[in-house]
């Protein structure tokens, strides 16, 4: 996928592991719903830090990829929304493990609450390079 990232010294700096912005080639682009950390196999809020509540939301997100062939690497924008921005810091560490290479655009914003209690939830919408 031609995928271009964006920068400016005229802006802020990305504080975290993510872009400014991502320009990508036209193509499929695939929405994905927002994802809390709920257990698959139980439909259960998995119980944890915001490290483990984190992971729980981005592995589902991976599942939710790679039923329509993608990865990590085809995701240019995502959305984490925090019940507790004393959080981010924690929520960035593990999110960040998950785009080793250019990390997409991303917004982050406080939310009164969660469906099930979840501490955390991640959308993403990713392009696939038509060829």
């Amino acid at each position: 996928m031609a995928r271009r990232t964006l920068h400016s010294d005229k802006a802020p700096k990305a504080i975290g592991p993510y872009s400014q912005a991502v320009e990508v080639g036209l193509g499929r682009m695939v929405f994905l719903s927002g994802q809390t950390p709920i257990d698959p196999a139980t439909g259960e809020l998995v119980q944890g830090s915001v490290k483990v509540q984190t992971a729980r939301a981005m592995d589902n997100l991976r599942e939710v990829l790679a039923a329509g062939g993608l990865d990590f690497s085809h995701v240019v924008r995502c959305g984490v929304f925090l019940v507790d921005m004393a959080d981010f810091a924690e929520m960035n560490e593990v999110y960040g493990r998950y785009f080793p290479g250019t990390p997409p655009a991303r917004t982050t914003v406080q939310v009164a609450g969660l469906p099930k209690g979840a501490r955390v939830e991640i959308d993403c919408i990713a392009v696939v390079q038509s060829s």
